[in-house]
């Protein structure tokens, strides 16, 4: 069949006679790109197949230069009429798609390709906006050196039937450990045998509510103002998160009792975002109140080893460890891509969130856990710990200090423990301001259920960035701020 196309320009050899009959051709499948087109309504079947060819030249499926097949021979392989097809070839050559020579036959023209635009003038990086992000350790502390050496003499001294499925509670090594640590540094009383090792506080409340809801719980109560991140976690399991609101002593016990929830989720040892630290008395009355309707207290203690400025308050657990559910993680001393946590549940809900933790991953990685469980026995961890607690202290002064001096009619709180503080400003901050400094700020409304915080009042996480960098954020925001009130 001769519709097949070339690159070359070869006159097509003269047909020899054929006595016998020719049978019916087959397309060739060099033009199944046109065959749609060539099939569709007898009406529309010339503009379909100028569409089709007119795509097939612009994305490059016909290169430039190749030679098209005669109207009679296209004709045929398509099976329409060959006056349609050279109309068609008249109307793509006068359009520039293809070009004609008289006896040599049609080809896909050049096109002329379009122009590139004229390259623009760089504009000005522009400044790299400092964030005030709260909950963010200071990654850049990660311990990569120890870490990597925990994890090389971890694998080196792991038996071969412990790269098995872990047990889904956790490592017995590392349960030991943890066991050791928060007894010693939060004063949490347990056992080896009551740790669940689990990846970060997020898998503990997420199997907390599903043993819950299993229970019969429908509700959960948590902080409000708080973290706006459990919210989902809560519903995922089954229970539906009632905001409480908070005073001065912690979470409001008349509010906790109105909405009828038999759990709540806090973090008594320094509320986030306020800051407050839980009163001995609020204690008492929630500890009090969940013996009483046989409920359950979950402690967040997401950030109890950062105290400051005196001894860091004990954990809720360890004044009754069958009403509290403890909770805790390295997301704030190591780094939460490690995805390391523990839950420290009452005795009675321990067979039941192995059991959910089994069914949920199977176990956590065994390599980290053996790394984690050498990090601590060998002391490496409280040394990390330490390094911490003074680097963030540093960075807390020094963001007291600057706003102290700059924006002095700024108040603070919350500022004893943690990785964030309260600044209240006495006036509406306008984002154009902020975003003239460069920096930006979470109001404190980002942490309410209603989104609701009270105008001029922000959350200030201080951690992760260094004592130069906020140092310069904030005299660049006061500046923004003076020109905006002029």
């Amino acid at each position: 069949m001769r519709s097949s196309w070339t690159t070359s320009p070869e006159p097509e050899p003269s047909p020899s006679p054929d006595p016998s009959p020719s049978p019916e051709p087959e397309p060739s499948p060099a033009w199944e790109l046109l065959l749609p087109a060539a099939s569709g309504p007898v009406r529309g079947r010339g503009r379909e197949l100028g569409r089709a060819l007119r795509a097939a030249v612009r994305e490059g499926r016909l290169a430039a230069g190749t030679r098209l097949p005669s109207s009679r021979d296209l004709a045929r392989d398509l099976r329409v009429s060959r006056g349609l097809v050279s109309e068609l070839y008249a109307q793509l050559t006068a359009e520039g798609y293809l070009t004609s020579r008289r006896g040599s036959g049609t080809w896909v023209a050049a096109l002329v390709p379009t122009a590139e635009p004229a390259p623009s003038r760089p504009r000005a990086a522009a400044a790299p906006v400092l964030d005030f992000r709260p909950g963010l350790a200071d990654l850049a502390a990660f311990p990569r050196a120890a870490w990597a050496a925990a994890q090389r003499q971890a694998l080196a001294s792991l038996p071969d039937a412990q790269l098995d499925y872990p047990d889904p509670q956790g490592l017995p090594a590392l349960r030991t450990a943890l066991a050791e640590l928060l007894g010693r540094r939060r004063g949490v009383v347990v056992g080896p045998d009551g740790v669940i090792v689990c990846a970060g506080v997020a898998q503990a409340l997420t199997l907390l509510g599903r043993v819950l809801a299993g229970r019969g719980h429908r509700l959960v109560a948590v902080e409000d103002p708080g973290s706006l991140s459990v919210y989902p976690l809560h519903l995922a399991a089954g229970l539906r998160p009632v905001p409480v609101p908070l005073d001065r002593e912690g979470v409001r016990m008349d509010a906790l009792r109105a909405t009828g929830a038999r759990a709540v989720s806090l973090t008594p040892a320094h509320q986030f975002p306020m800051g407050t630290v839980h009163s001995p008395a609020r204690r008492a009355e929630l500890l009090a109140w969940a013996r009483e309707c046989a409920g359950l207290v979950v402690e967040d203690d997401y950030d109890g080893d950062f105290r400051y400025d005196r001894a860091p308050v004990g954990a809720l657990q360890g004044l009754a460890p069958d009403l509290v559910a403890y909770t805790g993680s390295v997301s704030k001393s190591l780094a939460p891509g490690l995805r390391l946590g523990w839950l420290v549940p009452p005795a009675a809900l321990l067979p039941e969130l192995v059991e959910a933790k089994r069914v949920s991953d199977l176990g956590n990685s065994v390599a980290d856990q053996a790394a984690f469980a050498g990090f601590l026995v060998g002391g490496r961890y409280d040394r990390q710990l330490r390094l911490c607690q003074r680097t963030y202290r540093e960075r807390r002064d020094a963001l007291i200090a600057v706003l102290a001096e700059v924006l002095p009619e700024v108040r603070i709180s919350g500022i004893a423990a943690g990785l964030h503080l309260i600044a209240e400003f006495p006036y509406p901050v306008p984002a154009e301001a902020c975003a003239r400094a460069g920096v930006r700020l979470r109001p404190l409304s980002d942490y309410t259920a209603s989104g609701t915080g009270g105008s001029g009042r922000f959350v200030l996480g201080y951690a992760h960035l260094t004592a130069a960098e906020i140092t310069g954020a904030v005299n660049r925001l006061a500046e923004a701020l003076r020109s905006v009130a002029v």
